[in-house]
């Protein structure tokens, strides 16, 4: 299935989750710009410094530095098999960057997880993630096999700096105000599907994947 879909929502609502799901049920590569950051940060580059601060502080990374970063990846023959976008685009700049890349073969679907601060607060305390392949784990409904460690390749999970609830609440303010108006681009678009972040990960997977297939 060779499908271009945006996951958007606040932090905690489970973007990462189902994005490693649909990847794995649909075929659909996941391109997470987070976890692309954080990699380039632990590498050193010249990316991974520029972005450090800002991601230790829990504040957007500018533009032009994820812009440079996700144009690399679109640019790779990886982009042609269909993918999930987790992440990105964070505003409406990046979004109509996004597509005049992808003008030949647009975004087809745009699901919008929708989760409240008290729900994203509580999730992202919980929350480990796999500093090697990226795979989030949620605390205690979704933990490893294993306790502290990653199933998929045995790495010791971490809490993230930014996982912290004051930067955490930080986050979501500047959610808030620089990615929730692009519900109303896409929707204009007519290319949105609302998820209730707050369902059970079943149902949420349910209702994305349907959404993917239509």
């Amino acid at each position: 299935m060779r499908r271009r879909v945006i996951l958007l929502g606040p932090p905690g609502s489970g973007k990462g989750t189902i994005a490693v799901k649909l990847q794995k049920e649909l075929g659909l590569h996941h391109v997470s710009s987070g976890h692309m950051l954080r990699r380039e940060v632990d590498n050193g580059s010249t990316v991974g410094r520029r972005a450090k601060l800002f991601l230790d502080n829990g504040e957007l990374v500018p533009d032009d530095v994820v812009l440079e970063l996700m144009n690399t990846w679109l640019s790779s023959p990886n982009a042609e098999e269909g993918f999930v976008l987790d992440g990105f685009p964070r505003n409406l700049a990046q979004a109509k960057v996004l597509d005049e890349w992808l003008r030949g073969s647009p975004i087809e679907r745009v699901i919008l997880f929708d989760s409240p601060e008290s729900v994203t607060v509580d999730r992202i305390i919980g929350r480990r993630t796999c500093p090697k392949c990226g795979r989030v784990y949620q605390l205690p409904t979704l933990a490893p096999g294993k306790d502290g460690v990653c199933d998929e390749c045995g790495t010791s999970l971490v809490q993230r700096e930014d996982d912290q609830e004051p930067v955490v609440r930080k986050r979501y303010d500047i959610y808030r105000q620089e990615t929730e108006p692009l519900t109303a681009y896409y929707q204009q678009q007519g290319k949105l599907t609302v998820v209730d972040a707050t369902r059970p990960l079943e149902q949420r997977l349910s209702a994305a994947t349907a959404a993917v297939r239509e």
